[in-house]
């Protein structure tokens, strides 16, 4: 169910707040402000996913059992390279230089 509190009127409504989603964007700055200090745009949805499952998951759980979550959902997925840096592999095998070496991009 969606329900709107408007904050000029009133900030609470029974059980209608929006101090949840603000200390949702207050734990996700924190975060990338602190523990991951230089994020890529590229990558700002995997740090937001993972700050919701932390989020969703927070209460009644504790470490491992958040641990045993995340790895229940990673099952019989497989993440390539090329879509966790949005670099084309192809790009990635050495090349020859003009005087022949082999040239490792790294």
């Amino acid at each position: 169910m969606h329900d709107v509190v408007n904050h000029a009127e009133t900030y609470v409504r029974g059980r209608v707040h929006t101090n949840s989603l603000e200390n949702f964007w207050s734990l996700l700055k924190r975060t990338l402000r602190g523990t991951y200090v230089a994020v890529e745009p590229f990558h700002l949805d995997r740090y937001v996913d993972e700050q919701v499952f932390r989020f969703n998951n927070r209460k009644d759980k504790n470490d491992s059992d958040r641990f045993a979550i995340a790895m229940s959902q990673v099952a019989g997925k497989r993440l390539t390279y090329s879509e966790l840096t949005g670099k084309d592999t192809d790009s990635l095998h050495t090349s020859e230089t003009r005087t022949g070496e082999a040239e490792v991009p790294f």
